[in-house]
């Protein structure tokens, strides 16, 4: 059974960094694909960050570059997201992600969710 863990998210305030994990179980982590996606209240979920199963490559949506940072760590199947210079609108719900299809997580639909992990950023 696959299981993907965010580490606690947090209230941190505007300007402010903090960095997410998702640790992964019950999955061979170096043949996935992984991926941060949020959902802040009333909105839609939407893309934040994906990587490649290699680490080799890394996509971000045009709101968080420059400021975010995905990386893994295949020896310990972990996942992690480095957020800088946050906004009060990077406020929202966090959730890791993983699929062996790096395009599956362009989309909404990749194959494993984490169970989410909140991110509150006050001004």
């Amino acid at each position: 059974q696959v299981r993907l863990v965010e580490s606690e998210g947090g209230l941190v305030q505007a300007g402010g960094s903090l960095r997410l994990s998702c640790t992964a179980s019950g999955l061979t982590f170096d043949d996935y694909a992984m991926g941060w996606f949020r959902q802040a209240p009333g909105k839609v979920r939407e893309r934040v960050s994906r990587i490649t199963a290699s680490g080799s490559t890394a996509i971000y949506t045009d709101s968080v570059k420059g400021r975010f940072t995905i990386s893994r760590d295949n020896a310990n199947n972990t996942l992690y997201l480095q957020m800088n210079s946050l906004k009060p609108e990077d406020t929202a719900m966090y959730y890791c992600a993983a699929d062996q299809s790096f395009e599956a997580l362009r989309t909404l639909n990749p194959r494993h969710w984490g169970q989410g992990t909140q991110v509150t950023v006050s001004s």
